[in-house]
């Protein structure tokens, strides 16, 4: 009974270990990135990314949670202006800013996460016109940490983070063109 017991926790650990080790050798860095190509102009779109506000009103990920509690603080819109916010399991906590503003074709945010897991990463949206339309990029990279990585085995950053970039920027689409 007891040799059944020392076996079974050392063959835990060892697969733990291999689980562990595994993980340590993934790549450290990752993107994830979307596009849709929107009918109306770069000086639309810009300010409903430019101030966090608007931004917020098609942000997908505050609507897994309508209660979150959100804190504006710095300017209205541009370099400086962000928010903290603090929500449910879904949404969790943490702090967003714009880093970067270039009107009417760059933005970029640092986003940092409290939880449910610390992660400091860059959003960048990039907005490209063409021929009566404009390409609209949302883009976010990163470093994953040994907790990351492992949650990564089970859960595929893109495809998590992908999908909530494509409704949001379904949503995006859907407000710039309403206001041609």
């Amino acid at each position: 009974m007891v040799s059944t017991i020392i076996i079974t926790a050392v063959i835990i650990a060892a697969v733990a270990s291999a689980v562990a080790a595994y993980a340590a050798g993934r790549p450290e860095a990752f993107e994830v990135s979307r596009t849709v190509t929107i009918a109306a102009p770069p000086e639309r779109i810009y300010p409903l990314i430019e101030s966090l506000r608007a931004f917020n009103t098609w942000n997908p990920f505050l609507k897994a949670d309508p209660a979150t509690r959100l804190v504006y603080s710095g300017p209205e819109q541009g370099l400086g202006a962000a928010h903290a916010w603090e929500g449910n399991g879904k949404v969790g906590a943490g702090r967003v800013e714009i880093t970067e503003a270039v009107a009417p074709s760059r933005v970029a945010m640092r986003l940092d996460m409290i939880k449910p897991m610390k992660a400091s990463n860059t959003v960048v949206f990039s907005l490209t016109p063409a021929a009566g339309s404009t390409a609209v990029t949302w883009q976010m990279s990163g470093k994953h940490g040994l907790m990351g990585k492992l949650v990564g085995l089970c859960v595929d950053t893109d495809r998590m983070c992908g999908r909530a970039f494509e409704t949001g920027l379904a949503d995006l689409k859907a407000k710039a063109e309403q206001l041609v």
